[in-house]
């Protein structure tokens, strides 16, 4: 027990520090994508810090099952290194009693990304998606700046106003370009200001304005002198959220079976925790480390079946949207491949073993 205790111990450790370096990592390169597309105006400033938590959540499965893989073999080499499996084995204990104190840590770690990568991530996707039409469906009228022309993001429109209000809600001298049932309209208003319908739908009233139309090619013209004129912003918003598969619960993936692409989502998402158990215990083999010799190789070794098993996961996901293999023939071979190679790695390194200790 008190073996037992301690080895739970250096593996939850190593866990924590590999945890918070892979997670580092993924803020960085996320939080670097984000800030480029705020730069280049398609997600607002302010949606930054929300959409990166979003996201951090997302990748949370991925990202802990590298980290019980890495903690695993990385606790492992250590004792290789240090020539505790030296002491192990001349107890008489087999490589395989590693078995019991790896499942005991790596079992509440796997449920916890089957938690996330079944219920939690899809929900942070969609409330990803939700925050950014929340953010971007904003009125024409407070999205523009004062003095600039700006081309509204849910209608084919180019506004341009003179001054704003300090709360943004009032604008003044209005210029609206709009292009409607193949005519172009355009419209200038001393003022305007935004509202919203009982139903939700938002509204762009101009006030105290003109609106000529014209036809494209035709000289033809109309010019109507108004005193309220209201344009109706069609957001996304109003519309739902866009479904895919990636956003979409998993209850609701089960409920729609004939479509390929929701059982290839059902099948990565079942497929991550299944994977981070099969690695967990195939990190027990691979964690040989020979004093003498270098001590990257297994851990290159470690990281190149960790990307095969990874990249096996993808093809088969894609087959299975393309509809090439059915969610049933394709869930468990990889799986069941990768098993076949825990006995003979495991077969293979105690061979070695029994030969060394023969030699010596």
């Amino acid at each position: 027990m008190i073996f037992h205790r301690a080895v739970r111990r250096e593996f939850t450790q190593t866990a924590i520090g590999v945890f918070v370096a892979l997670f580092a990592i993924l803020l960085t390169t996320q939080l670097i994508r984000l800030l480029n597309e705020a730069a280049v105006g398609s997600v607002a400033s302010e949606a930054v810090a929300a959409l990166l938590g979003f996201s951090a959540l997302n990748y949370l499965p991925v990202l802990l099952s590298l980290t019980l893989f890495m903690a695993i073999l990385l606790t492992l080499s250590r004792s290789y290194r240090d020539s505790e499996m030296v002491v192990w084995f001349s107890s008489g204990l087999p490589l395989t009693a590693w078995v019991r104190p790896v499942l005991a840590f790596a079992l509440p770690v796997v449920a916890a990304i089957a938690l996330l990568s079944l219920l939690l991530s899809p929900w942070a996707l969609s409330k990803s998606a939700e925050f950014r039409q929340k953010v971007t469906d904003r009125s024409d009228s407070s999205q523009v700046a004062p003095g600039a022309f700006k081309e509204a993001t849910t209608a084919d429109r180019v506004v341009f106003v003179e001054a704003l209000s300090d709360d943004a809600s009032q604008v003044r001298n209005v210029f609206v370009s709009s292009m409607q049932d193949g005519q172009l309209g355009v419209m200038m208003a001393a003022g305007g200001h935004q509202e919203h319908a009982p139903n939700g739908d938002r509204f762009m009233v101009l006030e105290n304005g003109r609106r000529y139309e014209v036809t494209p090619g035709s000289p033809e013209f109309r010019i109507v002198d108004f005193a309220r004129y209201a344009l109706r912003v069609e957001t996304k918003e109003s519309q739902g959220i866009e479904k895919t598969p990636k956003n979409t619960s998993t209850r609701e993936l089960l409920r729609h079976p004939a479509n390929p692409a929701n059982m290839a989502e059902l099948l990565w998402r079942i497929g991550v925790p299944i994977s981070a158990l099969v690695l967990a215990l195939l990190a027990i083999p691979m964690s040989f480390v020979n004093p003498r010799a270098g001590r990257s190789s297994n851990l290159i070794m470690a990281l190149l079946i960790y990307a095969i098993y990874s990249n096996l996961l993808s093809v088969s996901q894609a087959w299975v949207a393309q509809g090439k293999m059915s969610f049933d023939a394709a869930w468990w071979p990889i799986h069941l491949l990768m098993l076949a190679l825990l006995p003979l790695l495991f077969f293979r390194r105690i061979a070695l073993h029994s030969l060394f200790s023969f030699r010596r």
